[in-house]
């Protein structure tokens, strides 16, 4: 009879030749020495034909080893003997070799460890470069723009150097455009198609009457919105369900965070539109486009959202967003997309940029959590404001706790923009079309550069000159600046105050290090937080 170990053997030993067929890795014998595979004893190549080496060539940055000469992307890639490409195109697109190719049993803690772990879901046409990789690209190439190639073929003109940070900000739209594929979210960045839809703020081509609207209803720059009372009593009688019981975790600080942003948004009566709900959270599962044989079954439902928002619209108060919005606009034709701007359009917009706050706020209240003395002195702040009346709504210590927050753990750790004509970059002419990517992770937590650059500080942004950092973009720079960063602070740290104010966190998971440097990545879906009474 097998025994139950046995089977698990049996299945395990199924799943390492599974993965020796699809890698064309070698697996050991009982013996400790390779053993070959049925496909290469007899003298043919592995299935599928991929070569175990060198997989491919990368481009690599042109124009490093001599910055003063002009030099253009045309130019042949430089390569090696070894045929493998010269420079750091291996720091994203590394090959691999036959003398380095582990063997699939080396490798066999890491597929059980990674068995019980759920995978990261990545966004369509997404990139993601590990900080080692591009601290690797500045090592051997120094402050220059890098041109590289990802694993998935596509190229890259990579941004190590602040002083082209501040030239990637300060483009016009007519120069650096949005990427179409890659969509940014909530109080970072956003960079909708030229439709608008879509979660966030725009880079696109937007209309001067749509900029006006926007800054006018989001009380751009302004730390405190017009209408904070409001907003705030919103935020107060919503925090309740986040304090109901002694744990906090991300599905209940999702639900009363949307629920405050339809009451902020669009007024009471729609905090109780679950299916309101349902269709906005779908729209964020699309990126707030439809894509490939869902386009019919995700416009149906983008056009349910719309006439929802637009019937809410209509009925409005003026101390809602949707309401100022309806003021500012005038009288609307939804027969002419090129006419007045709508509203309703707007308000569905601000409804899905919300989404990114339960996330921001958890993270938040985590790190807090982590470093008793920011949550004591944070939770004063809280108290004190409520004790002294009058304006509220401010809370620089909180506020700056939630830009750490970001900083830390950006919104959008990528920004990608595609040059509409033929560019130079430190000498180096590069054709229209060429992607350009930021990597604003990684310069926010670039230890060169910024001190304590892993560790959570909030007291660095007590000093003005922080939030013209070019380096610190959690709410972006120039043009393309969100002009509801300060709508989105006023209503995150509302939302710690209110929780801070009755109870202290306790309990944190997972547990963080207060002293040593703060992990690379932290899933607010795994964050748990345990929460007692002052």
């Amino acid at each position: 009879m097998r025994t139950v170990q046995g089977a698990a053997l049996d299945g395990l030993k199924a799943r390492v030749r599974a993965l020796a067929e699809r890698t064309g890795l070698p697996v050991r014998s009982a013996w400790g020495e390779p053993r070959p595979r049925a496909t290469e004893r007899a003298g043919r190549a592995p299935r599928g034909g991929a070569p175990l080496a060198d997989t491919g060539s990368a481009v690599p940055p042109l124009g490093a080893d001599d910055p003063g000469r002009r030099t253009s992307v045309k130019e042949p890639a430089r390569r090696t003997s070894a045929g493998r490409p010269a420079g750091p195109a291996a720091a994203l697109a590394p090959a691999g070799s036959p003398a380095a190719t582990p063997t699939v049993l080396a490798s066999l803690g890491a597929l059980l460890t990674a068995a019980g772990r759920p995978r990261p879901r990545r966004r369509p046409g997404g990139v993601r470069a590990s900080a080692a990789e591009l601290r690797a690209l500045r090592a051997r190439h120094g402050d220059a723009p890098a041109l590289v190639r990802t694993r998935s073929g596509q190229t890259l003109l990579v941004l190590l150097d602040p002083q082209d940070l501040r030239r990637f900000y300060a483009e016009p739209v007519s120069v650096l455009a949005a990427d179409p594929p890659q969509k940014c979210r909530g109080l970072s960045t956003h960079e909708p198609g030229r439709d608008g839809d879509g979660p966030g703020c725009a880079r696109g081509e937007q209309r001067p009457e749509r900029r006006r609207m926007s800054a006018d209803v989001l009380a751009a720059g302004l730390p405190v919105h017009p209408a904070a009372g409001p907003i705030l009593t919103v935020v107060a009688e919503e925090a309740r369900h986040l304090t109901a019981t002694g744990t906090l975790e991300l599905a209940r600080v999702r639900r009363a965070v949307n629920r405050a942003a339809r009451r902020i948004v669009l007024g009471d009566p729609a905090a109780e539109d679950d299916e309101l709900a349902g269709w906005l959270t779908q729209l964020r599962a699309e990126d707030g486009r439809p894509r490939g044989g869902r386009t019919r079954a995700a416009r149906s439902v983008q056009d349910k959202a719309r006439a929802r928002v637009r019937e809410y619209v209509r009925h409005a108060g003026d101390d809602t967003l949707a309401g100022r919005a309806a003021r500012h606009a005038g009288p609307v034709d939804t027969t002419d997309p090129d006419g007045a701007v709508d509203p309703a359009d707007e308000a569905r917009l601000w409804l899905l940029a919300m989404d990114a706050v339960p996330d921001t706020l958890l993270r938040t209240l985590l790190l807090l959590g982590a470093h008793p003395c920011e949550q004591d002195a944070a939770a004063a702040e809280a108290s004190a404001e409520v004790a002294a009346g009058g304006a509220r709504g401010e809370l620089p210590r909180l506020r700056a706790c939630v830009r750490e927050s970001l900083r830390l753990y950006p919104v959008v750790p990528d920004l990608i923009r595609v040059t509409r004509g033929e560019t130079e970059w430190r000498g180096v002419r590069h054709p229209a079309g060429t992607a350009v990517l930021l990597p604003a992770a990684f310069h926010q937590r670039d230890p060169e550069r910024v001190p304590a650059a892993h560790v959570f500080v909030p007291g660095r942004w007590k000093n003005p000159a922080a939030d013209r950092d070019i380096r610190m973009a959690p709410f972006s720079h120039g043009g393309g600046r969100c002009p509801g960063d300060q709508l989105g602070l006023m209503i995150t740290a509302a939302f710690c105050a209110e929780v801070l104010r009755g109870h202290r966190i306790t309990g944190t998971r997972p547990v963080l290090d207060p002293v040593g440097p703060l992990p690379v990545t932290l899933d607010p879906r795994g964050v748990r937080l345990t929460l007692t009474r002052r």
